[in-house]
């Protein structure tokens, strides 16, 4: 597939989200009862499927707040039926729909997280598999300091048994008290040619980020804050500077002992952007959080 003059407006790129966990279940683990995912020395995850679904759900609600006021900002409007979502509910149900795209070549041109994360969907094509590595690449949320897990009982009006006028959940409402995590993400430009990713796929993926969990809000995680989302693109498609050098210096750093649970956003020394010598490595460094889209660009 031949390089479109929109792909070729994409490079390399590295992104760090800082997210505040607060009272909430940022990510659980259906394995473990969905208690708050956490690795060997307690500090919590959360999983890139996890935050992808999140911006899954924002484009897919195409009736919804933000795709209506982000699609509308775009020159021209972006098509509800250009930017579907191969990952939803009824995939099921539609793989013979899905298998005559893929051959009549509608695939690629209709479904927005194919293109921009790639996709696993195996179907022969002149013999062949249908595979594609996607352009943007999330890293695991891991968080600075370890997490400390709340647990309490759930209460119901109605109860479970007809001799009780009250359910209960032993130990249901499962939350992190505090946590800060640090999400990494990627642009790699040499896949955009296979999966058919363009410029304006990545920068509505860029718009919808601040609003991930703010619109997708839940009972179990109804504080969950994007602090920072930095976003960094290199002087050359190939890369300008080392991704860890980038990540290290935006990563926030826990005041006093390290090993303790943090239990505010004013236990972190956080990053208010890079230095200048690695400004000059880089083209732009921004933090979509507080980016003026109606009068910038990336």
């Amino acid at each position: 597939m031949m390089e479109t003059t929109d792909q070729a407006k994409l490079v390399r790129a590295t992104g760090l989200l800082v997210i505040e966990v607060v009272n909430s279940n940022p990510n659980g683990d259906p394995d473990n009862e969905s208690e708050p995912r956490t690795r060997v020395g307690e500090r919590g995850e959360i999983s890139p499927v996890s935050f992808k679904r999140k911006l899954r759900d924002l484009v897919e609600q195409k009736d919804g707040p933000v795709w209506q006021e982000i699609a509308g900002k775009f020159k021209p409007r972006l098509l509800d039926e250009e930017f579907a979502l191969l990952e939803s509910k009824g995939k099921t149900a539609r793989m013979k729909e899905i298998r005559a795209e893929i051959n009549d070549g509608r695939f690629s041109k209709r479904y927005w997280d194919a293109r921009l994360f790639g996709n696993t969907f195996i179907q022969e094509r002149e013999s062949s598999s249908h595979v594609s590595t996607g352009v943007v690449q999330f890293g695991m949320g891991i968080s600075v300091a370890p997490v400390e897990i709340q647990r309490h009982t759930l209460t119901s009006k109605a109860g479970v048994e007809q001799d009780k006028d009250r359910g209960m959940a032993p130990l249901g409402y499962r939350v992190v008290q505090h946590g800060v995590y640090c999400m990494p993400f990627f642009v790699n430009p040499s896949a955009a040619s296979k999966s058919g990713c363009t410029r304006t796929d990545l920068d509505l993926m860029l718009r919808t980020m601040p609003y991930a969990y703010t619109h997708t809000a839940s009972f179990v995680r109804p504080d969950v804050r994007i602090r920072h989302a930095w976003y960094i693109e290199h002087k050359t498609r190939l890369g300008s500077c080392p991704d860890s050098m980038l990540i290290d210096a935006l990563t926030p750093i826990k005041k006093g002992d390290t090993g303790a649970p943090s239990q505010s956003w004013g236990d972190y020394e956080a990053s208010t952007g890079l230095g200048e010598g690695l400004l000059k490595r880089v083209a732009s460094c921004i933090d979509l959080v507080d980016h003026d889209w109606k009068t910038a660009s990336t």
